[in-house]
């Protein structure tokens, strides 16, 4: 039996032990290295490099700030966790303020670039298969409520805030794998009938889609970009659009065709049927379904899903036998089904990005600040996901879980670390008591066996 004769200093007490193990995988793939060589804030390096700086604002982050202020009481005052992510020391939060309000519009452009090469480092979104099945890519925007007197600062569409100013926050997502492949910032009146262009070509850059992957690619939006413009654009590029028509009244007119509507034994009185007017206004062949529920005056509300799959393909894209293509009501079905199946995308990243980042606590005055803010949060959430996905086959629970409950019961199991005489963690010791523990803690040592670290509950 060999002994371990490495000197390991006195154990440190972390409050967020967990998420500093996570941090030690982190620093071994120099995940923050492309945002070094790629950003430079034009800034005065007194104690720490700006993008030392940046980098204190992404652990708070993925630590559960919900404000920046927080980075001195989750991170300034926490060592292990600062020395497991390999930083010395943390910079105080109003020098990070400083350094985000430095940013310029080229900055950003550079952040933009960085992300991108994590993603394309460690995402799986990135390495997908196209050949074996199809990537299913959910364009969506959010509001993002600020003050009146930030840049940009808006009137326009905030959910149940009528007559609030704000942003709009642009976002790609890989929804097989709920990835956030690329994250824009528009100002307040921005839709997606404005923005799903250059969302998609930025996702196109990140993604490396040359013309037979985007044949492969099903690009899911909802009426916002669903403008004959924007589907014909699309059509174009080869995606394979599935989504809902921009007009209400051409849906009506659309509607009014019907001959058979069918009812949905899954939502009552929601009604489907095929659209039997030619779908001349596009330059591939589209198939559309007519969709109606009952309104409480008595009326139908109406809308029309667009899709370029056929009938076969969208059956195998909700998880049903391709042979039930002859089926009339299950491939109607099948079409709405798949895009009701938004709501488990790019709305749930949405929603588990301000739940679980506080994405709309985060308000800077300078566009180009909040920009830098808005990039580290799309680093913040993949590496949450890519942290789901490493540790899911030994705590299999952890797969349904989202970023809210990835930031609170998985990211603050106290415990201990152990470093050695080079400072780099060698012992993570997690409390026992906490109800992950003991399988987070299999997960984590299988995880970190080759970055020489050892995660137990501190049996003897």
């Amino acid at each position: 039996m060999v002994e371990c004769t490495t000197a390991v200093m006195t154990p440190q007490f972390s409050p967020r032990a967990s998420l500093a193990a996570l941090g030690t995988r982190l620093r071994s793939l120099e995940l923050f290295g492309p945002v070094r060589q790629r950003v430079q804030i034009a800034q005065k390096t007194v104690k720490h490099t700006p993008t030392d700086k940046l980098y204190d604002a992404f652990i708070a982050m993925v630590a559960g700030a919900h404000g920046l202020v927080e980075i001195n009481t989750r991170v300034r005052s926490d060592a292990a966790l600062q020395a497991a992510f390999g930083r010395r020391g943390c910079a105080e939060q109003s020098v990070v303020q400083e350094t985000l309000d430095a940013c310029t519009a080229a900055n950003v452009r550079q952040m933009e670039l960085a992300v991108a090469d994590i993603y394309r480092q460690q995402s799986r979104g990135y390495r997908h298969d196209y050949a074996a099945d199809w990537q299913i890519l959910d364009a969506d925007m959010s509001g993002l409520p600020c003050g009146p007197k930030a840049a940009c600062a808006t009137k326009g569409y905030f959910a149940k805030q009528r007559n609030r100013r704000g942003r709009q926050l642009g976002r790609v997502v890989a929804s097989r794998y709920d990835e956030v492949v690329v994250d824009r910032l528009f100002d307040g009146k921005t839709q997606l009938s404005a923005a799903l262009q250059p969302l998609v070509l930025a996702a196109e850059e990140t993604l490396g889609l040359a013309e037979a992957q985007r044949r492969r690619t099903v690009l899911r939006v909802d009426a916002g970009g669903g403008s004959v413009d924007d589907v014909n654009w699309a059509l174009g590029r080869g995606y394979r659009v599935h989504g809902k028509d921009y007009s209400t009244q051409r849906a009506t007119k659309l509607a009014a065709s019907v001959a058979e509507w069918i009812d949905d034994p899954q939502t009552p009185g929601r009604q489907v049927g095929w659209v039997t007017l030619p779908a001349t206004p596009y330059v591939r062949p589209v198939r559309r379904v007519a969709v109606r529920c009952p309104k409480k005056d008595g009326g139908w509300g109406v809308g029309v899903i667009i899709s370029a799959l056929e009938p076969p393909e969208v059956l195998h894209l909700t998880g049903q036998p391709r042979d039930r293509a002859g089926d009339p009501a299950a491939a109607l079905l099948a079409y709405v089904y798949f895009y009701d199946q938004r709501g488990g995308a790019c709305e749930t990243a949405n929603k588990g990005g301000k739940q679980g980042l506080g994405l709309t606590k985060r308000n800077k005055k300078r566009f180009a600040a909040q920009a830098m803010l808005l990039l580290l949060g799309t680093l913040a959430h993949n590496v949450l996901i890519w942290a789901r996905h490493w540790l899911a086959p030994r705590c299999p629970q952890l797969a349904r879980y989202g970023l809210l409950r990835l930031v609170r019961d998985v990211g603050h199991i106290s415990g201990s670390l152990g470093r050695d005489a080079s400072g780099q963690i060698v012992t993570v010791v997690l409390n026992r008591a906490a109800p992950l523990a003991h399988s987070l803690a299999a997960a984590l040592g299988v995880l970190l066996a080759d970055d020489g670290v050892t995660v137990t509950l501190g049996e003897t």
